[in-house]
């Protein structure tokens, strides 16, 4: 059996992977953190560490993991890939494309897996998008909108919240937006964006809105942590069809409620937040099931490419291209004007 080793157990670490490692079959065998009775309840055998390096040092370990913040992730991604561990990195991999780019072509020439954890191309609603996309029951389109609204008009004290390269909402949820579209259209033609800061005293970014032009399809994403009640997560215009979906993918409210990624019930949202096909000619609208999540595909995928030689399930060269995405997002943003692709 793999084992594990676990960087941070904070909401990441603790809620996400934590439980989709053991779901795969994987041994959480060790986790650096300060909250040792907090890993006993999850991994009772894990043995709590006090260092990176004390984990990195450790032979017994297959695979490390990075759940810590975000202007950690390169460095400690290198110093596991160097001591010859696989590795998977927590999004966004890098602040920067070339930091992510370095990455990949360290993993390349160690023979390691380097996987990022872009679990929300697993998400029920983004599964659903992308197989009406490809179904063509929307003909050609002309649109495609995606948001990730909050209402946190408070501004907590962690660290997602302090003014660090990597921190704020472009990329915490940016990452997930830019991922998808760049999964579903590839790389654009060019960008423009506005990265900005709403709520009193915030130290970071805290909305965002994005468009991307590739030749006549419109794409923009959008987050606010002041939206008291949300938009549509997703619209997409076509053809033929348009197609509206309403609510979040409930895979995180049932791992922070303790439900095991194995329950039957696992990835299923509420049968009253499907989407809706409006059918462009006679304005009939037909409910669309949402498909299931799969987070637990993540970690299954990353299993098979350390043990069978594979691909890794998100690859650090591809997630390079979407943080040169979001890099671009902020010169758009600061320059005040669209930039070319290419």
């Amino acid at each position: 059996m793999l084992r594990v080793g676990l960087l941070g157990f904070g909401l990441a670490g603790r809620t996400f992977h934590a439980p989709l490692i053991q779901a795969a079959g994987l041994q959480l065998a060790a986790v650096v953190t300060s909250r040792a009775n907090e890993v006993r309840e999850v991994a009772a055998d894990a043995a709590v560490l006090g260092s990176e390096q004390e984990l990195l040092q450790r032979s017994d370990i297959d695979l490390v993991v990075v759940a810590t913040p975000n202007l950690l992730h390169a460095s400690q991604a290198q110093a596991a890939l160097l001591a010859g561990k696989h590795v998977v990195v927590d999004k966004p991999l890098s602040v920067t494309a070339r930091e992510a780019r370095d990455l990949a072509d360290l993993a390349r020439q160690r023979g390691l897996m380097l996987a990022v954890f872009q679990n929300r191309r697993w998400d029920s609603d983004f599964l659903t998008v992308r197989k009406l996309i490809d179904s063509g029951d929307l003909g050609q389109l002309s649109a495609y909108r995606a948001r990730w609204d909050r209402f946190r008009p408070v501004i907590p004290d962690r660290w997602k919240e302090r003014p660090a390269q990597g921190n704020g909402m472009l990329y915490d949820l940016g990452s997930h937006l830019v991922d998808q579209a760049l999964q579903l259209f590839g790389r654009p033609d060019w960008i423009q964006a506005d990265v900005l800061r709403q709520r009193p005293g915030a130290a970071i970014d805290d909305a965002f809105e994005i468009v991307m032009g590739k030749g006549p399809l419109r794409i923009s994403l959008a987050a606010s942590s002041l939206a008291h009640r949300g938009d549509w997560r997703y619209v997409l215009h076509g053809s033929r069809a348009a197609f509206f979906k309403a609510g979040l993918d409930v895979q995180e409210d049932q791992l922070r409620a303790n439900l095991s990624p194995g329950a039957a019930e696992f990835g299923i949202e509420p049968v009253g937040q499907s989407g809706r096909l409006v059918d462009g000619a006679s304005g009939s609208e037909t409910t669309v099931p949402t498909q299931r999540g799969t987070w637990t595909v993540f970690y299954a995928g990353v299993r098979r490419s350390i043990e069978q030689g594979l691909a890794p399930p998100v690859a650090a060269q591809e997630v390079a291209g979407m943080i040169e995405i979001l890099e671009a997002a902020l010169r758009s943003s600061s320059e005040r004007r669209r930039i070319e692709l290419g």
